[in-house]
């Protein structure tokens, strides 16, 4: 008994979870989503289309044979379904492409805020290797960093 209590336990840990529960919701909203989709292809868009190419798809069947037990390919109920799909992944491209902007907005805002850190090395102008940004001389090529640039570096530092 003590077994299956702990079992359960694990189980309800597990199911409680954060992203089980997100997964969840996403399942579910997607399927609802998938309904509506469905729906609009089914219920608008087929008998649209049916009025300019003279029929509905989801009629459209191919028999192969003969006799009342030959099979019977329904093509339009697949042309419903790539429909059905092609709609879906549009609108969640738009969706996730509105998402996106909003997010970067967002981050670019919070951006703004923070400062950014002052940079810690910089480039010898004689062999070009990443060095400290305090350096008088490239521990690289040995050269004596100018004067000038010392001066630019070091402004508004002290």
């Amino acid at each position: 008994m003590k077994r299956q209590s702990k079992f359960f336990g694990e189980f309800k840990k597990f199911i409680l979870r954060g992203n089980v529960m997100d997964m969840a919701v996403g399942v579910i909203v997607g399927g609802a989503f998938t309904s509506i989709v469905t729906s609009l292809n089914a219920d608008i868009l087929t008998p649209i289309l049916g009025i300019f190419g003279g029929t509905d798809f989801s009629y459209l069947t191919v028999t192969l044979g003969t006799g009342e037990n030959a099979p019977v390919l329904h093509y339009g109920n697949f042309i419903t379904a790539v429909i059905n799909f092609l709609i879906t992944a549009f609108v969640i491209f738009i969706m996730l492409k509105v998402i996106n902007r909003i997010t970067e907005k967002l981050s670019t805002l919070a951006g703004m805020e923070e400062e950014k850190p002052e940079p810690a090395t910089k480039k010898c102008p004689f062999c070009y290797s990443e060095i400290d940004i305090r350096a008088t001389r490239c521990p690289h090529c040995t050269s004596v960093l100018d004067e000038q640039e010392q001066n630019n570096n070091t402004i508004g530092r002290e």
